[in-house]
């Protein structure tokens, strides 16, 4: 069988969810004639027509605005972000009446936004905003940061297919660099379940989208030194797969948390919180966190690369612990 990027993985999901449902369309800027800036709707037009892959003005609140009324009329809305980062011009929209709809009134706002996030192509500070941490605090939203083609094909049906609004990370270094061979038949990747990517004894790295290959290269790296290492892949921010990852925890007593998003105030630090409230006596070592410097992402090459998390960090890290 031929192998499928993750950028092929989101538009087969997208395809295939608008021909099994009528109410599904697609609504964002460029994704109708010109296919999407990154190509992940290419030639959806053609098939679906202008009515269900909708171009749109450059506004985000209207886009995520259109697509929630059209969820509480029934429909089944993807909102796409040119950019994830210009989100937060949604934000309002997303977190004070999207994700509020159940609560407030009883009906469901089944809204997926998703679009390209990440930094590792020199997009600099507007390109490469990782936002999972500015919307965990906000009740009524999922979110799901694939690292796989595979997953990014499942979640993407599954947010499609789910009741409540669903925030999709998708990594654009990701986008044509990943390739899998994916099942013929249609599949779903629950939301709120991790992926065990690597069994470990010794140290567990707890991460999520493209750091998941920043956390294979340094297991296989300590490998070599005789050192275990259990990668978790969360798969799901919110919800998450708590007993996963306490499971591992109370079996390798050390642990690193390893995102993209910078570190203050990052995902990370609820997990860590959680580990340290429910796993404690587990623990022979401090819980680490390796993400990205406190800074805006630099578009200097050289700059964004000393700012991202990467191998030797992670490797330094364990080390540490290992050594504790």
């Amino acid at each position: 069988m031929p192998l499928t990027t993750y950028l092929d993985a989101i538009r087969e999901a997208m395809v295939e969810e608008m021909r099994r449902d009528p109410r599904v369309f697609l609504i964002g800027e460029d994704v109708g004639a010109y296919g999407g800036a990154f190509k992940t709707s290419a030639g959806m037009i053609e098939e679906f027509g202008a009515e269900r892959v909708i171009d749109t003005p450059i506004s985000e609140v209207a886009i995520v605005g259109a697509a929630s009324g059209a969820a509480l009329m029934g429909m089944r809305p993807i909102a796409e972000m040119q950019f994830i980062d210009f989100i937060t011009c949604a934000y309002d929209m997303l977190v004070n009446f999207t994700a509020t709809s159940r609560y407030r009134v009883g009906s469901p706002c089944p809204i997926v936004v998703r679009g390209p996030a990440g930094g590792g192509t020199h997009g600099g500070p507007f390109h490469s905003l990782n936002p999972e941490a500015m919307f965990m605090n906000r009740p009524g939203l999922k979110i799901v940061a694939p690292g796989t083609a595979y997953d990014a094909k499942g979640l993407l049906k599954a947010a499609i297919r789910d009741d409540d609004p669903v925030l999709f990370i998708e990594h654009k270094f990701l986008y044509r660099r990943i390739k899998e061979e994916l099942p013929a038949d249609d599949y779903i990747v629950p939301i709120g379940k991790a992926n065990i990517r690597r069994g470990g004894k010794d140290l567990t790295i707890i991460t999520w989208g493209s750091m998941i290959y920043v956390a294979d290269d340094a297991a296989a790296e300590l490998a070599k030194d005789g050192v275990s290492v259990e990668v978790i892949d969360l798969r799901s921010i919110l919800p998450f797969d708590e007993e996963a990852i306490l499971n591992s925890v109370a079996k390798t007593n050390r642990v690193i948390i390893l995102h993209e998003a910078p570190l203050t105030g990052g995902a990370g630090a609820e997990f860590a919180a959680r580990i340290a409230e429910k796993a404690f006596d587990y623990l022979d070592a401090p819980i680490k966190r390796i993400a990205a410097l406190d800074v805006p992402t630099p578009y200097s090459p050289p700059l964004e690369a000393f700012y991202l998390p990467n191998r030797d960090k992670v490797l330094r890290a364990a080390r540490e612990l290992l050594a504790y």
